[in-house]
């Protein structure tokens, strides 16, 4: 199922693009969302910067296209990722990144741990679901195995980042 296309053959120039429309609408929706990485909720992406991220990206880019299943996984997650930065990047962008993580982080401690978790699952478990569904009932088929996959690799994504967020937060919550 996963054998690679020809380096700029049809199917691999249709993946590159694919990939390259993905990638690219996820990092305008960060660049929209916050601009100076501080909302960047990936420590190795903040790290990089901007620069050293783009130049990462094109090498998965270029590297991925190859693939048919992880090209298609990549892209369904780059475009749930950037559908959900740009949800809250107008509100990030017009208080302001430092303003918008104050405020966002005075939320989540005032709020009990337990319900915030439970609706943390809530989101991605439901979320994981329809890609497990994706996955199950599309059989063997390229397409909706590898868009399932992509949908719960999103889920996964999501709760890893936000319960390092939150453990990070409330630990740094308790030093003072």
């Amino acid at each position: 199922m996963e054998d690679a296309v020809p380096i700029l053959g049809r199917e691999y120039l249709a993946l590159f693009a694919v990939l390259l429309f993905a990638r690219s609408v996820d990092f305008l929706s960060t660049w929209i969302a916050t601009p100076n990485l501080v909302l960047e909720g990936n420590p190795l992406a903040r790290r990089m910067g901007w620069k050293w991220g783009l130049l990462l990206n094109v090498a998965i880019i270029i590297f991925l296209a190859q693939w048919p299943l992880s090209a298609i996984v990549v892209a369904t997650a780059s475009v749930m990722v950037a559908a959900r930065n740009f949800q809250s990047a107008w509100l990030m962008r017009s208080l302001g990144e430092e303003i918008y993580r104050d405020w966002h982080v005075e939320r989540v401690l005032e709020t009990p741990l337990a319900l915030y978790l439970f609706c943390l699952a809530g989101n991605t478990l439901l979320t994981a679901g329809v890609g497990g569904a994706l996955m199950y009932f599309g059989g063997m088929r390229l397409v909706p195995l590898a868009i399932g996959m992509g949908v719960v690799t999103y889920a996964i994504a999501v709760a890893f980042y936000t319960l390092l967020s939150v453990w990070r937060l409330r630990r740094s919550s308790r030093k003072f």
